[in-house]
């Protein structure tokens, strides 16, 4: 993990260190291409070849249906079960609360405005396999897709290596009232969802994390189809901010928490004092050596960093550029810090607040915003699933109210036709 300075950093230094820019983009970007244009074009047979290719699997079909499903969700261990449901229950409770019917509004006597919302028809949701089966993934997409009354969610994860899908995603499924999961991953299955093929629906929009192929994937569709993605989220990050109330032992549990998602995960450490620092670099490689996946962990963590600051305002500036999708403040004082947050994809306050509790039951949802895209992103969430349609409605006194505003204005753009729109009701009205 290297060290960094705060204030013998330049601001070009500064903005070098907070960019996730990886130098095999290009190639990746040829790669994901290459499969995109296969799916279009081959369909189904590019979908077989590929779980052949990547999953190591020979289908004879790419999806299980609801018997299959409920079949294999009889075999989650009871202990998985109920905390399955208590997840559930809580990201249903959380997402509830963000349905909310707007009032009509008088803009002027006889002229009413007002908003509603629609389900968007048609979702896809992408359920990573990988390194690590994701069913938490899949209960933050699915509780807010259920929720916001969408017609058709199409389920796409990679088949395990029994051709299957595994107990946990099954069981979320059953919850979900979801009867059929596709066994297709990566940014193969993005591809599936934007252009449909003989045996995948095509969506009107895709959801889901996954790695630089399918981050890739998301931004090429989004790009060449009228498929739009939730957000450019890749590989996974957290940045605790931490000062002497802190613990260095849970800090490096949180780092490592996010390390072991993958080895292009990255962690960044913000901290007033190099003791803290020195404390986390120390519990690291303790905590390491009991991980199963210490060897993924630690090749993300030799690739992240700690930053010292002379505060924690400092270290609110330095996480402001740097955008990090999880922030962890771990200190006593984070009331104060909380109005100084204006980038971040989700925060987590105090010490007792692990950035596991909301990736998995707290409620909020965990498919955020990363590599910088906070700055301009938020969360998936209920309002990611629907539409907002505005309406109006003019009475004959509000046409006679702001009739002359649009006709002068109209005018003064050289667009009369629009003008004249106007006019001639005005006439009939006399």
């Amino acid at each position: 993990m290297k060290l960094y300075s705060y204030k013998d950093l330049t601001k070009q230094e500064i903005e070098s260190i907070c960019l996730r820019q990886l130098e095999d983009d290009i190639t990746i970007r040829e790669r994901v291409s290459s499969i995109v244009d296969q799916v279009k074009t081959r369909g189904d047979q590019a979908l077989f070849d590929y779980a052949e290719q990547f999953d190591k699997v020979q289908l004879q079909q790419l999806f299980i249906e609801k018997e299959e499903i409920y079949s294999i969700a009889a075999t989650i261990p009871a202990e998985a079960k109920t905390a399955t449901d208590t997840a559930y229950r809580n990201i249903k409770a959380f997402h509830s609360e963000q349905s909310h019917r707007e009032n009509k509004i008088e803009t002027m006597p006889g002229v009413t405005c007002w908003r509603e919302t629609r389900a968007i028809e048609r979702v896809g949701l992408y359920i990573p396999g990988g390194t690590a089966v994701l069913p938490s993934t899949f209960l933050m997409l699915g509780v807010p897709a259920m929720l916001a009354g969408c017609k058709e969610i199409v389920v796409c994860s990679p088949p395990q290596k029994d051709g299957k899908t595994n107990c946990y995603l099954a069981y979320c499924a059953k919850l979900l009232g979801i009867e059929k999961i596709y066994l297709v991953g990566g940014a193969q299955a993005v591809a599936a969802m934007a252009y449909g093929t003989e045996s995948v629906p095509k969506v009107d929009k895709v959801f889901g994390p996954g790695n630089r192929y399918v981050t890739q994937a998301k931004q090429l569709i989004q790009s060449t189809t009228m498929t739009a993605i939730d957000m450019p989220a890749g590989p996974s990050e957290v940045l605790v901010l931490a000062d002497d109330t802190a613990n260095s032992s849970y800090i490096a549990s949180d780092l490592l928490a996010q390390a072991e998602h993958g080895v292009d995960s990255q962690t960044i450490l913000v901290a007033t004092s190099s003791k803290i620092i020195d404390e986390t670099i120390a519990q690291i490689q303790i905590q390491l050596e009991a991980l199963p996946r210490q060897d993924i962990a630690a090749q993300a963590i030799s690739n992240s960093y700690a930053v010292l600051v002379n505060s924690l305002e400092e270290g609110m500036e330095f996480s402001n550029i740097y955008a990090p999708e999880h922030l962890i403040l771990s200190t006593d004082k984070f009331e104060q810090l909380i109005p100084l947050i204006s980038n971040a994809g989700s925060v987590f306050l105090g010490n007792l607040t692990p950035e596991s509790a909301g990736d998995y039951a707290s409620g909020t949802n965990h498919t955020l915003p990363t590599s910088g895209y906070a700055k301009a992103y938020s969360g998936v969430s209920l309002d990611s699933f629907v539409k907002k349609i505005t309406f109006q409605h003019i009475s004959p006194r509000g046409l006679r109210s702001i009739g002359n505003t649009v006709e002068v204005l109209a005018e003064a753009e050289g667009l009369i036709a629009h003008k004249n729109a106007v006019s001639i009701r005005l006439k009939s009205l006399g």
